[in-house]
């Protein structure tokens, strides 16, 4: 049987006018004039046009759910958001904390996350658990998942994790870039060392591939099931270059790449007909590009007969790849094959800052080269030859006036 009381408030219905004794109405500078109880003894409250629908809410949960139960109370966030408002202006406790729990235990969409951001803070602390999720996480848990994702992202995962290997990537480039915010990690020299060896492993992986790939004389590398890891390792390995550059690690992977120029180029030119591996050349001339960048301005030093080599390799499969890009992409066969024309640039501002910075007789061996090349407008190297002809022909005066013996 019910008690006493329960059967009192089974009897008391809100606009029952038999059992109510309190007319609460409900006012908005807008006007409008909500009568919530019908009798003798009124109770004005005023509020926002946006919220009156939540007082109504709130009012009829003191006779419907005397209990407050979650499923009750909370129907969505948003609504619920506006009921705890209202709960916490009328200091409704069990109202407030069924919204609490709610809030925090389902998902929020970005726009009511900052809802939420708005509306929580000014609540006290019966309202900070709905916060937990939004809350910095210590620097150690932070260093755990970047590594993680390292390790994961340089794996080489089966083709079939390629979505989520994408996606982590995406996350460690944004942790490390700085924005309207700092970035979320700061690294140190134990990071850099973890993020230098996953990405040696990558390289190793990659060479070891490149060294197994087939010539023309035998079966095409489209048909060995082998193209599709090729392209894999290049597109993480330039993405690799990204994170490299952020900790200000490239020169390791300068090195590597520079060692291993001639046998990737090789192996592209002998591996398969162009067309079918068009991909990865742009692949690999974007990688080139990143690679070239900090040898041209002084981020990455290397003697100058390794600089003279990274020309002499990849300058003529530059020129080679461009037009063949073009041309694809020219025919709409080739839409997923185009480079950003600021890279095409940057590439071509490299090859004219490291061949101005090598001897002049090695300039003049790489500008005849590409003068008699019929490739000649990319890269196009007429600064390049500006200069050496400026430099040539006063060499001797400025060299006399400086007392510097000639050569």
């Amino acid at each position: 049987m019910e008690s006493p009381d329960n059967k009192t408030r089974a009897l008391c219905r809100i606009g029952d006018r038999s059992t109510s004794d309190v007319v609460v109405r409900l006012r908005t500078q807008e006007g409008r004039d909500e009568w919530i109880l019908d009798s003798r003894n009124c109770v004005e409250v005023y509020c926002q046009e946006s919220e009156l629908d939540y007082h109504i809410n709130v009012l009829r949960l003191f006779y419907d759910s005397i209990d407050c139960s979650v499923t009750d109370v909370c129907h969505g966030v948003r609504n619920t958001l506006g009921v705890l408002r209202v709960a916490n202006e009328l200091g409704c406790p069990q109202i407030i904390a069924a919204c609490v729990d709610y809030l925090e235990a389902v998902c929020w969409e970005e726009t009511e996350e900052e809802e939420i951001l708005r509306t929580i803070p000014g609540m006290g602390s019966q309202a900070e658990p709905i916060l937990a999720r939004l809350q910095p996480v210590n620097t150690t848990a932070i260093v755990r998942i970047f590594l993680a994702a390292i390790r994961f992202t340089t794996s080489s995962p089966s083709s079939s994790l390629t979505d989520l290997k994408t996606s982590a990537q995406e996350q460690l480039e944004y942790m490390l870039t700085e924005d309207d915010d700092a970035p979320l990690l700061t690294a140190d020299d134990q990071i850099k060392s973890e993020v230098r060896a996953c990405v040696n492993n990558l390289f190793a992986r990659f060479t070891t591939l490149v060294e197994s790939l087939p010539c023309k004389t035998e079966e095409p590398v489209s048909e060995t099931g082998k193209l599709q890891l090729f392209q894999s390792y290049l597109t993480d390995l330039s993405w690799a270059c990204q994170i490299l550059v952020k900790l200000d690690i490239m020169r390791e992977f300068v090195m590597k790449w520079m060692e291993a120029s001639e046998s990737i180029v090789k192996a592209v030119d002998l591996a398969s007909p162009e067309a079918e591996i068009l991909e990865s050349r742009l692949k690999i001339v974007e990688i080139t590009a990143k690679i070239l960048e900090p040898i041209a301005y002084g981020t990455a030093i290397l003697p100058t007969a390794k600089r003279l080599k990274m020309v002499k390799v990849w300058l003529p499969f530059v020129r080679v790849v461009k037009p063949l890009i073009d041309a694809a992409s020219a025919d709409g066969e080739g839409l997923a094959l185009k480079m950003d024309g600021e890279l095409w640039q940057s590439l071509e501002s490299a090859f004219v800052s490291i061949i101005l910075a090598l001897p002049s007789g090695d300039q003049a061996e790489i500008l005849t080269g590409w003068l008699q090349n019929k490739h000649i407008r990319y890269p196009d190297l007429t600064e390049a030859f500006e200069v050496w002809c400026y430099r040539s022909k006063v060499a001797k005066r400025r060299l006399a006036s400086f007392g510097v013996s000639i050569v």
